[in-house]
């Protein structure tokens, strides 16, 4: 019986359709004179309540502006502790610790794949250089190198001579 009748009792704060309900019906025909003396004196005595509320309120919050200028907090202090603070939160995600989990998993196989592709391009390079085609072009080259090295030399004797 007890169940039942918490049912028929609502909680919760009037929503939505309930709010427009309540402001088309007319109960003023309902409510003596006197009722209706008390609950104005108790509208006023309410609007008062909430505009001094709101005097507090907004007194506070000045009061907290100050106190956080006087710490050295400013707005974007307050963001970057915020981010870091959103930043913990999704990576202690389980979404977040998959992902990474992937990832790095992916990231282990991706490099043993691109350190098995330069052991075997180092050991074509390797195998190429000891190949008598390239031994005979490094020969080449060096024997280039030395002759322009000898002929730039000769040049800035000569140009030395001249002055």
């Amino acid at each position: 019986m007890e169940a039942q009748a918490q049912g028929l009792l609502e909680t919760e704060a009037l929503q939505g359709r309930d709010d427009d309900t309540v402001a088309s019906a007319d109960f003023s025909s309902m409510l003596s004179e006197e009722e209706r003396e008390e609950l104005k004196a108790e509208l006023v005595q309410l609007e008062d309540e909430i505009a001094t509320l709101r005097q507090v309120l907004s007194a506070k919050e000045r009061h907290l502006v100050e106190i956080k200028q006087k710490l050295g907090m400013n707005l974007m202090n307050e963001l970057k502790q915020n981010f870091s603070r959103s930043w913990y939160d999704v990576q202690t995600t389980t979404a977040y610790k998959k992902t990474h989990e992937t990832l790095s998993h992916a990231g282990q196989k991706a490099t043993a794949a691109f350190s098995n592709v330069g052991t075997a391009i180092s050991k074509k390079f390797g195998d190429m250089r000891n190949s008598p085609t390239f031994k005979s072009f490094e020969e080449r080259v060096e024997t280039t190198v030395t002759s322009l090295k000898v002929f730039f030399r000769r040049r800035r004797y000569e140009e030395a001579k001249e002055e």
